[in-house]
C-alpha cells in the first residue's frame, strides 16, 4: 500500500480539544491529511459532524474514540477505530465511563481550594464544550489563564499528578470491556501512546498480553508524545505481539499541542498500518 498521510488521533470541543470538529477537519485537510479520525475522550457525539466535514474537504474518514481504562492502577487510553457509532452497547458503556467525571472534578476543585485556588470547578466549566467530559485539562486551562501557572504542563507538574493537591484518581472502564465494546461494534482497538504510561517492563508486557488476549489489534507507534527512539521501540513491540501500527498526532489545540495534525513522520517500512485492517470501514 502506498504511503498514506493518516491522522487517527485528535480531540475536539466535544471532549477536551479547543476546536470544533469542522475546524479540525479544515486544519487536517490543509496539512495534507488523507485519512482522518476524530477520537474524543469517552465520547462519540461528534462523529457525524466530523465525517461530514472530512468529506467536504475531500478526506476519507474512520469513526473514532479514545476510551479511558484502568490497568495496574494506572489510566490507559484505548482508541477505537472503524466502529458503528450507533452501536447501543458501546453508547451505554461510554455513558457509564463519562458518569464519574463530575464527582471527580468537584474533588479536584476541593483539593485546589485547600491550597488557595478558589472556584476552580466553576472556572474549569468555562472551558468545557461538553460538561459530561470535564477533565484535568479544563482545570489546567483555567489555571493558566488565571495566572496561577505559566502553561498546562506546569499545572500538571505542580497540581494535578499523583501526590499533588489537585490529584484525584478515577476508576475507569476495564481493559476487557473497552476492547469488547469496540470490537462488538465492528471496530478495532488500539493502545494509545504507550510510552506515556509509567509501567515497569513487566507491567507493560502484561498490558500488551492482556490487550491481545481480549481481541486488541493495534498500537499507536507514531504519535505526538513519542520520541524517534520510541517510534522504533513500539514498532518492534507491534511486530512482537502481531499488532498493526497506528499513527496520530493527539492534537488538542493550536496553542497547546507540540505536533500538528498530519505532521508526523511516516510509519516505518515493514509495519502493518491499522487502516489496512479496517479498509472496508473507511468512509
Amino acid at each position: 500500500m502506498p504511503i498514506l498521510n493518516a491522522d487517527l488521533h485528535c480531540h475536539s470541543v466535544v471532549s477536551d480539544g479547543t476546536l470544533t470538529p469542522e475546524a479540525l477537519a479544515a486544519r487536517a485537510a490543509g496539512n495534507g491529511v488523507e485519512l482522518w479520525a476524530l477520537t474524543d475522550h469517552d465520547e462519540i457525539g461528534g462523529q457525524q459532524r466530523a465525517m461530514a466535514a472530512a468529506h467536504a474537504h475531500g478526506m476519507k474518514y474512520l469513526t473514532g474514540t479514545e476510551i479511558s481504562v484502568t490497568f495496574a492502577g494506572e489510566t490507559v487510553h484505548i482508541i477505537g477505530l472503524g466502529f458503528d457509532p450507533e452501536d447501543p452497547e458501546m453508547k451505554r458503556g461510554l455513558q457509564e465511563t463519562r458518569g464519574g467525571r463530575e464527582d471527580r472534578a468537584r474533588e479536584i476543585a476541593a483539593g485546589l481550594a485547600q491550597v488557595g485556588i478558589q472556584d476552580a470547578y466553576e472556572g474549569a466549566l468555562r472551558y468545557v464544550g461538553n460538561p459530561e467530559l470535564i477533565s484535568r485539562t479544563h482545570f489546567a486551562r483555567f489555571m493558566v489563564d488565571s495566572g496561577v501557572c505559566k502553561d498546562t504542563g506546569d499545572v500538571f507538574r505542580r497540581f494535578l499528578t499523583d501526590g499533588k493537591p489537585g490529584y484525584v484518581p478515577h476508576r475507569w472502564a476495564s481493559l476487557k470491556h473497552a476492547v469488547e465494546w469496540i470490537t462488538k461494534a465492528g471496530g478495532i482497538a488500539v493502545i494509545a501512546h504507550p510510552a506515556r504510561y509509567k509501567f515497569t517492563a513487566n507491567e507493560e508486557y502484561a498490558l500488551f498480553t492482556e490487550f491481545k488476549a481480549h481481541g486488541g489489534r493495534g498500537v499507536e507507534v507514531v504519535t505526538g508524545s513519542h520520541t524517534p527512539a520510541e517510534y522504533v521501540k513500539y514498532g518492534e513491540t507491534a511486530r512482537e505481539f502481531g499488532l498493526a501500527a497506528s499513527r496520530g498526532s493527539d492534537f488538542h489545540s493550536p496553542d497547546e499541542s507540540h505536533t500538528d495534525l498530519g505532521k508526523l513522520p511516516n510509519l516505518a517500512a515493514g509495519l502493518t498500518p491499522v487502516w489496512e485492517l479496517v479498509a472496508d470501514r473507511i468512509r
